[in-house]
Protein backbone atom coordinates (compact mmCIF):
# COMPACT_ATOMS: atom_id res chain seq x y z
CA UNK A 1 0.00 0.00 0.00
CA UNK A 2 2.77 2.85 -1.23
CA UNK A 3 1.10 5.41 -2.66
CA UNK A 4 1.91 9.63 -2.41
CA UNK A 5 -0.08 10.22 0.71
CA UNK A 6 1.80 7.28 2.95
CA UNK A 7 5.49 8.60 1.20
CA UNK A 8 4.48 12.01 2.28
CA UNK A 9 4.06 10.60 5.76
CA UNK A 10 7.14 9.38 5.60
CA UNK A 11 8.86 12.17 4.68
CA UNK A 12 7.13 14.60 7.28
CA UNK A 13 8.15 11.89 9.98
CA UNK A 14 11.66 12.16 8.70
CA UNK A 15 11.51 15.85 9.09
CA UNK A 16 11.54 15.48 12.60
CA UNK A 17 15.34 13.88 12.56
CA UNK A 18 16.48 17.29 10.56
CA UNK A 19 14.65 19.34 13.69
CA UNK A 20 17.17 17.53 16.28
CA UNK A 21 20.07 17.82 13.75
CA UNK A 22 20.14 20.35 11.53
CA UNK A 23 23.20 20.23 10.07
CA UNK A 24 23.12 16.58 8.85
CA UNK A 25 21.41 15.82 5.52
CA UNK A 26 22.40 12.66 5.23
CA UNK A 27 21.36 11.22 8.34
CA UNK A 28 17.75 13.07 7.11
CA UNK A 29 17.73 10.62 4.12
CA UNK A 30 19.36 7.52 6.33
CA UNK A 31 15.95 7.97 8.84
CA UNK A 32 13.51 8.25 5.55
CA UNK A 33 15.05 4.81 3.84
CA UNK A 34 14.50 3.10 7.62
CA UNK A 35 10.88 4.46 7.90
CA UNK A 36 10.33 3.57 3.97
CA UNK A 37 11.38 0.02 4.92
CA UNK A 38 9.71 -0.22 8.40
CA UNK A 39 6.43 1.04 7.61
CA UNK A 40 6.15 0.83 3.82
CA UNK A 41 7.91 -2.39 2.66
CA UNK A 42 8.32 -2.95 -0.98
CA UNK A 43 7.18 1.02 -1.55
CA UNK A 44 8.40 1.42 -5.46
CA UNK A 45 8.71 5.09 -5.66
CA UNK A 46 11.53 6.23 -3.31
CA UNK A 47 12.87 8.23 -5.33
CA UNK A 48 9.51 10.49 -5.09
CA UNK A 49 10.64 10.70 -1.46
CA UNK A 50 14.16 10.67 -1.29
CA UNK A 51 13.49 14.05 -4.13
CA UNK A 52 10.86 15.83 -1.94
CA UNK A 53 13.08 15.46 1.40
CA UNK A 54 16.07 16.66 -0.12
CA UNK A 55 14.52 19.27 -1.99
CA UNK A 56 12.67 20.30 1.17
CA UNK A 57 15.79 20.53 2.93
CA UNK A 58 17.89 22.47 0.78
CA UNK A 59 14.67 25.39 0.48
CA UNK A 60 14.63 25.01 4.52
CA UNK A 61 15.55 28.46 5.34
CA UNK A 62 13.43 29.96 2.47
CA UNK A 63 10.74 27.98 3.29
CA UNK A 64 10.93 28.75 6.94
CA UNK A 65 11.44 32.84 5.78
CA UNK A 66 8.03 31.91 4.29
CA UNK A 67 6.22 30.71 7.46
CA UNK A 68 7.27 33.69 9.87
CA UNK A 69 5.89 36.12 7.02
CA UNK A 70 2.53 33.91 6.57
CA UNK A 71 2.15 33.14 10.38
CA UNK A 72 3.82 36.36 12.45
CA UNK A 73 1.59 35.88 15.45
CA UNK A 74 3.29 32.29 15.63
CA UNK A 75 7.66 32.32 16.06
CA UNK A 76 8.76 29.28 14.75
CA UNK A 77 9.40 27.62 17.31
CA UNK A 78 6.56 27.74 19.07
CA UNK A 79 4.45 26.24 16.03
CA UNK A 80 4.30 22.37 17.22
CA UNK A 81 6.28 19.84 15.57
CA UNK A 82 3.99 18.64 13.56
CA UNK A 83 2.58 21.89 12.26
CA UNK A 84 5.88 22.87 11.53
CA UNK A 85 7.20 20.12 9.40
CA UNK A 86 3.56 19.65 7.68
CA UNK A 87 3.93 23.55 6.64
CA UNK A 88 7.76 23.07 5.03
CA UNK A 89 6.18 20.05 2.89
CA UNK A 90 3.26 21.69 2.03
CA UNK A 91 5.43 25.20 0.95
CA UNK A 92 8.15 23.28 -0.83
CA UNK A 93 5.47 21.53 -3.32
CA UNK A 94 3.51 24.53 -3.70
CA UNK A 95 6.42 27.03 -4.10
CA UNK A 96 8.77 24.27 -5.81
CA UNK A 97 7.25 21.40 -6.96
CA UNK A 98 5.98 20.90 -10.31
CA UNK A 99 2.61 21.51 -10.79
CA UNK A 100 1.62 19.14 -13.80
CA UNK A 101 2.90 16.33 -11.25
CA UNK A 102 1.20 17.93 -8.06
CA UNK A 103 -1.11 20.75 -8.39
CA UNK A 104 -0.98 23.27 -6.03
CA UNK A 105 -4.58 22.38 -4.56
CA UNK A 106 -3.64 18.76 -4.10
CA UNK A 107 -0.42 19.87 -2.43
CA UNK A 108 -2.85 21.97 0.46
CA UNK A 109 -5.04 19.31 0.64
CA UNK A 110 -2.69 16.47 0.77
CA UNK A 111 -0.78 19.10 3.87
CA UNK A 112 -4.20 19.50 5.70
CA UNK A 113 -4.73 15.59 5.53
CA UNK A 114 -1.41 15.04 7.21
CA UNK A 115 -1.62 17.88 9.80
CA UNK A 116 -5.42 16.31 10.74
CA UNK A 117 -4.28 12.65 11.39
CA UNK A 118 -0.64 13.81 13.17
CA UNK A 119 -1.39 16.52 14.55
CA UNK A 120 -3.62 18.29 17.15
CA UNK A 121 -7.86 19.29 16.48
CA UNK A 122 -6.79 22.67 15.06
CA UNK A 123 -3.59 21.98 13.20
CA UNK A 124 -5.72 21.22 10.17
CA UNK A 125 -7.35 24.63 10.50
CA UNK A 126 -3.81 26.18 11.07
CA UNK A 127 -2.33 24.41 8.21
CA UNK A 128 -4.77 25.56 5.81
CA UNK A 129 -4.78 29.05 6.88
CA UNK A 130 -1.07 29.03 6.55
CA UNK A 131 -0.94 27.50 3.32
CA UNK A 132 -4.03 29.25 1.82
CA UNK A 133 -2.84 32.57 2.04
CA UNK A 134 0.49 31.90 0.78
CA UNK A 135 -1.57 29.95 -2.36
CA UNK A 136 -3.14 33.96 -2.65
CA UNK A 137 0.05 35.23 -2.41
CA UNK A 138 1.30 33.97 -5.42
CA UNK A 139 -1.41 34.71 -7.35
CA UNK A 140 -4.05 31.30 -7.00
CA UNK A 141 -1.89 29.17 -9.49
CA UNK A 142 -3.89 26.39 -11.00
CA UNK A 143 -6.89 28.14 -9.70
CA UNK A 144 -9.78 26.78 -12.07
CA UNK A 145 -7.57 23.61 -13.44
CA UNK A 146 -9.63 20.47 -12.59
CA UNK A 147 -7.39 17.65 -10.91
CA UNK A 148 -7.65 14.22 -12.21
CA UNK A 149 -9.55 13.20 -9.05
CA UNK A 150 -11.67 16.40 -9.64
CA UNK A 151 -12.90 14.64 -12.86
CA UNK A 152 -13.31 11.74 -11.67
CA UNK A 153 -15.07 12.40 -9.07
CA UNK A 154 -17.98 14.02 -11.62
CA UNK A 155 -17.47 10.70 -13.33
CA UNK A 156 -21.12 8.04 -12.96
CA UNK A 157 -19.82 5.26 -11.42
CA UNK A 158 -20.51 3.13 -14.50
CA UNK A 159 -18.09 4.96 -16.28
CA UNK A 160 -14.79 4.88 -13.54
CA UNK A 161 -11.89 3.03 -14.33
CA UNK A 162 -11.78 -0.49 -13.25
CA UNK A 163 -8.74 -2.47 -12.19
CA UNK A 164 -9.56 -6.00 -12.02
CA UNK A 165 -7.62 -8.12 -8.79
CA UNK A 166 -7.70 -11.52 -8.17
CA UNK A 167 -6.70 -13.21 -5.26
CA UNK A 168 -7.32 -16.62 -3.35
CA UNK A 169 -8.11 -17.92 0.40
CA UNK A 170 -5.37 -21.30 0.54
CA UNK A 171 -6.01 -24.06 2.77
CA UNK A 172 -3.48 -26.73 3.22
CA UNK A 173 -3.57 -29.76 5.65
CA UNK A 174 -0.80 -30.31 8.13
CA UNK A 175 1.17 -33.82 9.25
CA UNK A 176 -1.98 -33.89 11.93
CA UNK A 177 -4.45 -33.35 8.86
CA UNK A 178 -5.43 -30.17 10.49
CA UNK A 179 -7.01 -27.40 8.04
CA UNK A 180 -4.88 -24.34 7.86
CA UNK A 181 -5.30 -21.06 6.05
CA UNK A 182 -2.80 -18.93 4.93
CA UNK A 183 -3.08 -15.07 4.99
CA UNK A 184 -1.33 -12.20 5.21
CA UNK A 185 -1.23 -9.20 7.45
CA UNK A 186 -1.10 -5.60 6.30
CA UNK A 187 0.66 -2.54 7.87
CA UNK A 188 -3.50 -0.77 9.17
CA UNK A 189 -3.72 -3.84 11.40
CA UNK A 190 -5.64 -6.57 9.82
CA UNK A 191 -5.04 -10.02 8.42
CA UNK A 192 -5.97 -10.59 4.67
CA UNK A 193 -5.86 -12.46 1.88
CA UNK A 194 -2.73 -12.45 -0.91
CA UNK A 195 -4.40 -10.31 -4.07
CA UNK A 196 -3.11 -8.61 -6.64
CA UNK A 197 -3.41 -7.22 -10.20
CA UNK A 198 -4.50 -9.13 -13.17
CA UNK A 199 -2.08 -8.44 -15.63
CA UNK A 200 -2.59 -7.93 -19.45
CA UNK A 201 -3.59 -11.16 -21.04
CA UNK A 202 -3.80 -13.19 -17.89
CA UNK A 203 -7.01 -14.87 -16.43
CA UNK A 204 -8.17 -14.00 -12.78
CA UNK A 205 -7.04 -17.67 -12.23
CA UNK A 206 -3.76 -17.59 -13.61
CA UNK A 207 -3.33 -13.64 -11.66
CA UNK A 208 -4.09 -15.71 -8.70
CA UNK A 209 -1.85 -18.27 -8.76
CA UNK A 210 0.92 -15.69 -9.63
CA UNK A 211 0.36 -13.36 -7.01
CA UNK A 212 0.40 -16.50 -4.37
CA UNK A 213 3.70 -17.31 -5.87
CA UNK A 214 5.39 -14.22 -5.85
CA UNK A 215 3.67 -13.27 -2.29
CA UNK A 216 4.47 -16.02 -0.26
CA UNK A 217 5.85 -18.22 -1.88
CA UNK A 218 3.13 -21.17 -2.50
CA UNK A 219 2.25 -23.25 -5.20
CA UNK A 220 -1.55 -23.39 -5.32
CA UNK A 221 -4.20 -24.96 -7.04
CA UNK A 222 -7.31 -23.34 -7.65
CA UNK A 223 -10.28 -25.75 -6.70
CA UNK A 224 -13.41 -23.32 -7.59
CA UNK A 225 -14.12 -19.40 -7.37
CA UNK A 226 -15.74 -18.51 -4.17
CA UNK A 227 -16.95 -15.41 -5.32
CA UNK A 228 -16.37 -11.36 -6.36
CA UNK A 229 -16.12 -8.17 -4.65
CA UNK A 230 -16.08 -4.22 -6.06
CA UNK A 231 -15.67 -1.09 -4.16
CA UNK A 232 -14.66 1.94 -5.32
CA UNK A 233 -11.43 3.16 -3.95
CA UNK A 234 -9.94 6.90 -3.31
CA UNK A 235 -6.76 7.86 -4.49
CA UNK A 236 -5.27 11.20 -3.28
CA UNK A 237 -4.36 11.85 -6.50
CA UNK A 238 -5.73 9.75 -8.89
CA UNK A 239 -9.46 9.81 -7.33
CA UNK A 240 -11.49 6.96 -7.35
CA UNK A 241 -11.53 3.91 -9.09
CA UNK A 242 -13.39 0.96 -9.47
CA UNK A 243 -11.82 -2.19 -8.05
CA UNK A 244 -13.48 -5.62 -9.26
CA UNK A 245 -11.74 -8.37 -6.88
CA UNK A 246 -12.12 -12.30 -7.84
CA UNK A 247 -11.75 -14.89 -4.74
CA UNK A 248 -10.71 -18.21 -5.20
CA UNK A 249 -10.39 -21.36 -3.24
CA UNK A 250 -7.04 -22.66 -4.02
CA UNK A 251 -5.08 -25.76 -1.68
CA UNK A 252 -1.11 -25.61 -1.20
CA UNK A 253 1.62 -28.08 0.47
CA UNK A 254 1.64 -27.03 4.29
CA UNK A 255 4.81 -25.55 4.44
CA UNK A 256 6.74 -22.41 5.29
CA UNK A 257 5.64 -19.01 4.36
CA UNK A 258 7.81 -16.57 3.03
CA UNK A 259 6.67 -13.24 2.64
CA UNK A 260 8.13 -10.97 -0.34
CA UNK A 261 10.21 -8.26 0.56
CA UNK A 262 8.83 -5.54 -2.00
CA UNK A 263 5.30 -6.67 -0.91
CA UNK A 264 4.32 -2.88 0.18
CA UNK A 265 1.91 -2.78 2.65
CA UNK A 266 2.51 -6.38 3.56
CA UNK A 267 4.51 -7.22 6.94
CA UNK A 268 3.72 -10.59 7.84
CA UNK A 269 2.44 -14.12 6.48
CA UNK A 270 1.14 -17.07 8.96
CA UNK A 271 -0.91 -20.29 8.52
CA UNK A 272 -3.56 -20.42 10.92
CA UNK A 273 -5.67 -23.74 12.13
CA UNK A 274 -9.37 -23.28 10.74
CA UNK A 275 -9.78 -22.52 14.89
CA UNK A 276 -8.05 -19.60 15.24
CA UNK A 277 -9.87 -17.54 12.67
CA UNK A 278 -12.42 -16.25 14.00
CA UNK A 279 -10.26 -14.20 16.51
CA UNK A 280 -8.48 -12.57 13.66
CA UNK A 281 -8.90 -9.15 12.86
CA UNK A 282 -10.12 -9.33 9.11
CA UNK A 283 -12.10 -7.11 7.21
CA UNK A 284 -15.62 -7.68 6.46
CA UNK A 285 -15.58 -9.09 3.40
CA UNK A 286 -12.35 -11.29 4.04
CA UNK A 287 -14.39 -12.30 7.43
CA UNK A 288 -17.41 -13.34 5.07
CA UNK A 289 -15.48 -15.11 2.22
CA UNK A 290 -13.39 -17.38 5.26
CA UNK A 291 -16.71 -18.27 6.89
CA UNK A 292 -17.81 -19.53 3.87
CA UNK A 293 -14.37 -21.34 2.60
CA UNK A 294 -14.41 -22.78 6.22
CA UNK A 295 -18.25 -24.10 5.75
CA UNK A 296 -17.26 -25.43 2.91
CA UNK A 297 -14.39 -27.37 3.71
CA UNK A 298 -15.64 -29.34 6.76
CA UNK A 299 -18.78 -30.57 5.29
CA UNK A 300 -16.42 -31.85 2.20
CA UNK A 301 -13.05 -32.53 3.84
CA UNK A 302 -10.26 -33.74 1.94
CA UNK A 303 -9.87 -37.24 1.16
Amino acid sequence: MAHRHLARSLVMQSLFAFDYNPDSIKEALDVLRYNATEFAPGMSDTKFIEELLGGILKKRTIIDDVIVKAAPEWPLNKINAVDRNVLRLGLYELLFGDYEQVPPKVAINEAIELAKNFGGESSGRFVNGVLGAVYKEIGEPGKDQKSRRQILAEIPFEELPIEEKAGAIVYAYNEAQELHFAMVHDVFGYWTLSKGTVEEGETPEQAAVRELKEEINLDITIDKKLGENEYIANHPQDGRVRKQVSYFLGTAPYGELTLDEESGGLNDAKWFAASEIIDLNMYEDVTQLMTDAIAELIESPKE
